[in-house]
């Protein structure tokens, strides 16, 4: 049998095939992080469902559904969808120009009735996905030259504008620096990098003046908690406490004083990770990461073995922006970054946030289960 009709095969594959080829102990390893958030969420309502964890199953049910649904979906057709996924996405940010829902001094999110979307998210797998076709469908030869890298700047910019307007910081620096991985690793010359990191230096000095007034205060208090502990400096102040009182062991489940005495602000969203480490200690924390490695260490494997230009871009992609959550997040608790207001992958309440990790994890498993297919520049298979 031929290596063509080998992947030919492989191609018409059976959804009851696929199913049987899904590794099945990396989606076991996200119901445990899911659990793990569902738990904490649990006991930050002092031993309650409502108000958070009823509402965070039913989305993590219903994101899981999602992660397996793209799984098994073709690796072509998703490709043949990434532009338009891509535009559909931009134009979702510039509704929230003009007919966007605030909440918490930012206009980010979409009220579509049963939920309020925040299109942001949804525009770090949609870039992804853009770049990885891209980048697919350009030769060796292009790579390198100046021409060819105008559009994928011009892709990384116009979201990453659009949400910087919103104002959320964060978020901008997280599609930012997801856009600029999968150029790395398309193979853009180190000495481009280079180039543009001199040049947006005098723009980031400049940049200062631009800031929001809480922005600057995020800073600020970034740099030296302890000028305002009653305000700026009181969320970061809080959560070294409870990191501390944590120990090796913790307190126990439900029986952390700094969450459930209501001194630790956000302890549902930004600073989940800090209830599991006043509850369960070091052990705890450690475990929860292990858990992240295990997933990120699969993606990488996945976008190593795959025969597709397209598919190791996209599990590559998926991986980078899991891997700035969950550094953002933990660096940021543990003040060794400003608070910025990114939530911990799976864990922290919320639901487009946590949506957007499934749907990215779904991919990972759709490359994985399609890695041995090829897939020409045009987006037929080889």
């Amino acid at each position: 049998m031929t290596a063509l009709s080998r992947n030919t095969r492989r191609g018409r594959r059976s959804v009851f095939q696929k199913v049987s080829e899904i590794n099945w102990l990396i989606v076991a390893v996200v119901v445990a992080i899911g659990c793990t958030g569902l738990a904490l969420l649990y006991s930050v309502a002092g031993g309650s469902f409502e108000p958070w964890a009823k509402s965070q199953l039913i989305r993590f049910l219903i994101g899981l559904a999602c992660m397996l649904v793209i799984a098994l979906v073709d690796l072509r057709i998703w490709m043949f969808l990434a532009y338009p996924l891509y535009f559909l996405s931009l134009l979702l940010l510039v509704a929230v120009e003009f007919v966007g829902h605030t909440g918490m001094g930012a206009q980010r999110w979409l009220n579509i009735g049963f939920m309020n979307l925040q299109p942001s998210e949804f525009m770090k797998i949609a870039l992804v996905m853009a770049l990885a076709r891209y980048f697919h469908c350009l030769s060796n030869e292009d790579q390198s030259t100046y021409k060819s890298l105008l559009m994928p700047v011009i892709l990384i910019v116009m979201p990453a504008f659009f949400v910087l307007r919103q104002p959320d910081l964060g978020t901008t620096l997280l599609i930012a620096f997801g856009g600029i991985a999968i150029l790395f690793a398309a193979g853009v010359r180190m000495w481009i990098f280079i180039a543009g990191l001199i040049a947006t230096i005098p723009a980031a000095i400049s940049a200062w003046n631009f800031l929001k007034p809480y922005q600057k205060e995020r800073v600020l208090t970034f740099l030296d908690p302890e000028r305002d502990p009653l305000g700026a400096g009181y969320h970061i102040i809080q959560s070294k406490i409870a990191f501390g009182s944590g120990g090796l062991y913790g307190k126990g489940f439900v029986q952390g004083t700094q969450s459930q005495l209501n001194f630790l602000p956000e302890k549902q969203t930004d600073f989940i990770f800090t209830v599991l480490s006043e509850e369960f200690g070091l052990i705890g924390g450690l475990g929860l990461l292990f858990l992240y490695l295990t997933l990120l260490a699969y993606a990488i494997l996945v976008s190593m073995s795959v025969r597709s230009q397209f598919g190791r871009l996209l599990a590559l992609g998926m991986s980078v922006t899991f891997f700035l959550y969950v550094f953002i997040n933990i660096a940021m608790v543990m003040g060794m970054l400003p608070v910025v207001g990114v939530p911990l992958p799976l864990v922290s309440y919320g639901g487009s946030a946590m949506l957007t990790l499934l749907i990215g994890l779904g991919f990972v498993l759709c490359v994985a289960l399609h890695k041995d297919t090829m897939i020409s520049r045009g987006g037929a298979f080889a």
